[in-house]
């Protein structure tokens, strides 16, 4: 799955060439750095590449969504929609900004249920924010058609899903603004970095002030920079960009032995009794960084969890609904408010309300769902060897 697995030449090329200037600051320094701009350069590179107009690099995934929300005027008393499956970072940026998440159940597309969100909404609505979990995406048109009814922002939390498209546009570019993740672990990595995309450009301008302090960047000098609005330090630095810049011209090369892998892989696992598959709205734009598949139930799935792990075959798989970081289960520390800063009272009151709420309809889900990371680095022979072990396996544990 991730971009580290393809970590070569190319990009030790690109971080070399930012050392021997010195300059390792995105902004300023314009005659030392001898015309090296890895960070515009990347940030070019991902408006080519993904058909967005603006594109703002950051430090990271998370500062990518606290910017988005801070350009599209999220704030204070606002209530977000997010799903209850998704990374901690979600509702970290949420927290951020002094709004509320409000977690909702998810459907087998394992993204946000259109009719949670429906039913979420309030008249402190501001924003529904969709996680394209795993390389696949959320029923866009549903959420798109809610938000413009409820005149409501949509914010793509695309950080998983590099590189994959939903009616022929990529993720991330769909609504409001969207934001992609570069750390070690994604399809495209810096190491650590991330994205705002967006088509508009007052959207753009802010974010670019946002994650540098306010900085305007209109003046040739940029200590005479105007400050017209409060801002952050977000920025991400020439050496993660250049490493991105390496990897954002290989993505075509990871996403066809995603797809071809996760293929082969499938067709071994639709042979095992009761198996089912995540929903896919558009099955032509998964990026195929994982293979999610169900089975029955809660007690079949650990049955199999537990053969597998015997077998010496588990890893590399993810139990979301056991995972400490990824599903509402184990989120303690923002179910019991658990913050070294206090947070206002309207996020207190609706965290500790998620004590009592019910996601019993995504627990349904969860229980039964194992999602399998698809390696760039696997050769035919291995996914063939995988499936055949997996296939002989399931059916024995599951018969």
């Amino acid at each position: 799955m991730p971009g580290f697995e393809f970590f070569g030449e190319e990009e030790r090329k690109e971080v070399n060439e930012v050392l021997e200037t010195g300059i390792l600051m995105r902004y300023g320094f314009d005659g030392p750095r001898k015309g090296i701009w890895k960070s515009k350069e990347l940030e070019q590179a991902i408006c080519n590449t993904f058909g967005t107009q603006y594109a703002q690099l950051t430090s990271s995934g998370t500062a990518a969504l606290t910017t988005a929300m801070a350009a599209l005027g999220v704030g204070a008393g606002d209530e977000v929609i997010m799903p209850a499956f998704t990374f901690v970072a979600s509702f970290e940026a949420i927290l951020s900004m002094g709004a509320v998440p409000v977690l909702v159940d998810i459907d087998e597309t394992l993204t946000l249920a259109p009719a949670a969100v429906k039913a979420a909404i309030t008249s402190r609505t501001k924003c529904i924010m969709p996680v394209h979990m795993c390389g696949s995406m959320a029923d866009l048109d549903a959420l798109k058609a809610i938000c413009d009814e409820h005149n409501l922002i949509l914010l793509e939390d695309a950080c998983q899903s590099i590189g994959g498209t939903y009616k022929g546009k990529a993720l991330g570019t769909i609504g409001h603004a969207g934001t992609f993740s570069f750390d070690f672990v994604k399809t495209i990595t810096c190491g650590e970095g991330g994205v705002v995309m967006t088509n508009n450009q007052d959207v753009y301008t802010k974010a670019d002030a946002f994650t540098d302090h306010g900085h305007d960047h209109l003046g040739v000098d940029r200590g005479a920079d105007l400050h017209p609005m409060l801002g952050y330090n977000f920025r991400i630095s020439e050496l993660h960009a250049a490493v991105g810049l390496a990897q954002i011209r290989k993505l075509d090369t990871f996403l066809a032995i995603q797809k071809k892998n996760n293929h082969i892989l499938r067709t071994y696992m639709e042979q095992v009794p009761g198996i089912s598959f995540r929903v896919v709205p558009d099955p032509a734009g998964d990026s195929a960084s994982f293979l999610s598949w169900f089975l029955p139930s809660k007690e079949k799935m650990e049955t199999a969890i537990e053969a597998l792990k015997a077998a010496g075959i588990f890893a590399g798989n993810f139990y979301w609904f056991a995972n400490n970081w990824h599903y509402i289960k184990k989120w303690d520390h923002l179910k019991n408010v658990n913050s070294l800063y206090p947070l206002n009272e309207a996020q207190q009151t609706a965290l500790k309300k998620l004590q009592t709420t019910s996601f019993e309809a995504s627990d349904a889900i969860m229980a039964r769902c194992v999602s399998t990371a698809i390696s760039l680095t696997w050769t035919e022979e291995q996914v063939h060897a995988k499936g055949a072990q997996f296939l002989k396996v399931l059916k024995e544990a599951l018969s």
